[in-house]
């Protein structure tokens, strides 16, 4: 665990690249769900392109996490915060929803389990991302009608679970290259 002091310092002196990364992609994709164009789905619904990299922000969140551990929400509020400059409010409120879902998830997960970082990042993504995607889409539907369907929310949550298996692989690729080094 992350001793809260280090992690403040951390934070404050620059040294917390993935929390800086996190804090801009909160409200840059947020806006980006308003602004780029849904494409029309077969069954009459809207599916975003943004689906594919809203996944991002999750990996992102671990990395960030790992760097500041329970100060992760204080970039999540502030990030949620801009995000009501730059979006919709029911965007960014189905998105301030959705994060407070997963990020609880997530910390939980990165608080009591003690497995390697690779595993911790998958285990997160396939639970937190179904949750975040289905409570997202619900309530983001008032300004985007059209985007609650199973088709936006399955692709989304496959293009979330396929980038994450990406990240899961190399991650786990580079913890036993590591752990040769060690031996």
């Amino acid at each position: 665990m992350i001793d809260a002091k280090a992690a403040a310092r951390k934070a404050f002196t620059g040294r917390a690249p993935w929390t800086y990364l996190y804090l801009f992609l909160i409200p840059f994709i947020n806006w980006c769900w308003g602004a780029v164009p849904t494409v029309p789905l077969p069954d009459h619904g809207e599916w975003t392109p943004m689906a594919i990299v809203t996944g991002l922000v999750l990996v992102v969140r671990d990395f960030a996490q790992r760097e500041v551990g329970h100060w992760i929400f204080i970039p999540l509020i502030v990030g949620i915060s801009a995000s009501y400059f730059t979006s919709p409010s029911e965007i960014a409120t189905a998105s301030a929803v959705a994060f407070a879902i997963s990020e609880t998830v997530d910390w939980a997960l990165f608080t009591f389990l003690k497995l390697p970082l690779s595993k911790r990042v998958f285990i997160s993504a396939a639970i937190g991302s179904p949750i975040d995607t289905t409570v997202f889409y619900l309530m983001a539907s008032a300004a985007k009608p059209g985007i609650f369907n199973i088709w936006a929310i399955g692709a989304s949550i496959l293009s979330k679970l396929v980038g994450c298996v990406i990240v899961y692989l190399l991650m786990k690729n580079r913890e036993q290259k590591a752990a040769l080094a060690a031996t």
